[in-house]
């Protein structure tokens, strides 16, 4: 689960104070809600893990919760990054912001890249969910491909590239244990893929929808 604890990636930040958003709110409300669920925070080695963005209106830039924010109630803005470049095989990115980006960011910038009706994504962890769809479903990224890396990110751009896997708006990560990730027009319906995809989503999601 360690992709908030340990940054893999080269990142160039610029420390600018990030400014109120559109969306901002609404990924707060969101995440709140997957920490009620247990599919964002901190493990047992208090190492975060899960992580949510939302497009930059219609660019290739996008905000993103900030690296070892997994722990933190309620985020403020101090807390996002705004990634505003990148490069797959570089292993590098850009970001603005007192935080560096989450180390799952290009895995984010493979799908805003791969699909331009996406304007919000969520990786979380759940072990239970994550079976399910493993088992259930075809596409996966390759399990020898770790999270946080340029394969996974080519990987993940190119499974986008299944009809399936967009029409579904889910996917998981075969080689990173507990990870799943789902996508949207915005977060809600984020939000609400993975509420449909989980296995017992009737007893855990009934008191916070």
């Amino acid at each position: 689960m360690r992709e908030t604890g340990s940054v893999k990636f080269t990142c160039q930040q610029v420390p600018v104070e990030i400014g109120d958003f559109v969306g901002f709110a609404e990924l707060n409300e969101y995440r709140r809600k997957l920490l009620e669920l247990g599919m964002i925070g901190v493990d047992a080695n208090s190492i975060g893990f899960g992580n949510l963005s939302i497009r930059d209106g219609v660019t290739s830039r996008f905000y993103i919760t900030g690296s070892a924010t997994g722990g933190i109630s309620e985020l403020m803005l101090s807390h996002y990054a705004r990634v505003v470049a990148y490069d797959f095989a570089g292993n590098w990115l850009r970001c603005e912001g007192s935080t560096i980006a989450s180390s799952e960011s290009l895995t984010h910038a493979a799908v805003y890249e791969a699909d331009p009706t996406v304007f919000s994504v969520i990786h979380c962890h759940d072990m239970k969910l994550w079976a399910a769809l493993l088992e259930k479903y075809g596409p996966t990224t390759p399990k020898e491909i770790e999270y946080g890396t340029p394969e996974m990110a080519y990987a993940v751009r190119n499974l986008l590239k299944v009809r399936e896997v967009k029409r579904r708006k889910i996917f998981v990560m075969a080689g990173h244990e507990g990870g799943v990730v789902a996508f949207g027009k915005d977060v809600g319906e984020a939000f609400r893929v993975l509420c449909r995809s989980e296995p017992d989503r009737h007893s855990r999601t009934s008191n916070i929808q």
